[in-house]
């Protein structure tokens, strides 16, 4: 079984410097995420734009899944700014190892570590 102690100590083995990085590098990725919405959002406001909203459906399709993809993005940041709160950033969700820093630094929202993650998807 694996404690909440064992769980705290993968933060501390990344480096605070690394740690700033990785937080900056989310806070930035929030910051995108959350104005692609906004955008996504908003009425058309330019003629071009208005011609294609007028579009086919599918314009309106891609951006239902443009939009739906950026919340999906935008919760697992801000999940992975929870966990570096609460010192439980940089373990893996299903083994509790420490994620590679160079994972994290390739996808600092990472829950999972590379073995863990294609296990979870060749599951069908």
């Amino acid at each position: 079984m694996v404690t909440h102690r064992t769980v705290r100590d993968t933060t501390t083995q990344l480096s605070s410097e690394i740690l700033a990085a990785l937080r900056e590098d989310l806070h930035e990725q929030l910051l995108f995420r959350r104005e692609q919405l906004r955008r996504l959002a908003a009425p058309a406001g330019s003629r071009a734009e208005d011609r294609l909203s007028r579009q086919a459906a599918a314009h309106t399709e891609v951006r239902v899944k443009l939009a739906a993809s950026a919340r999906m993005v935008l919760t697992d940041v801000e999940a992975a700014l929870a966990r570096m709160d609460e010192g439980r950033y940089g373990a893996c969700h299903l083994c509790r190892r420490p994620i590679d820093v160079e994972r994290l630094t390739i996808v600092p929202q990472a829950r999972f570590c590379a073995p863990c993650q294609q296990v979870k998807e060749a599951r069908p």
